[in-house]
């Protein structure tokens, strides 16, 4: 099973679990919404904020995948996102979306006021 630790507070992360929920074989995930309970993230050994900074995803072999390399998880178990689950996991593709998730994790980050209540835990 593929868990996945999102934060649920945020809409823009919400709207994009939401969907993978209605297309996901409800047999391969369990999604665990840590702004909400972040009781979750005890079992991963993982901070809140750095949970509500980058989505986690733990594998079926107990692995932990943050950020790009926990979407390409997510993907390449979802019908029809395989194939960009494959191109995003190419090199240099890899770096540039690391690139870009890091920023936007970043920003989505200091303009939530859940996530920078969360540094205070």
């Amino acid at each position: 099973m593929i868990t996945v630790f999102y934060d649920g507070k945020c809409g823009l992360c919400s709207k994009e679990i939401n969907y993978y929920k209605t297309i996901a074989n409800p047999k391969k995930f369990t999604w665990l919404d840590v702004a909400n309970n972040p009781n979750h993230l005890k079992s991963i050994d993982v901070t809140l904020s750095d949970a509500l900074m980058q989505l986690h995803v733990l594998d079926n072999e107990n692995n932990i995948h943050v950020g790009v390399d926990a979407f390409i998880i997510i993907w390449s178990n979802l019908k029809f996102w395989r194939i960009l689950s494959f191109i995003v996991d190419l090199p240099i593709i890899k770096q540039i979306a690391n690139l870009l998730y890091k920023k936007f994790a970043e920003r989505r980050f200091a303009k939530l006021p859940h996530c920078q209540l969360s540094l205070d835990s």
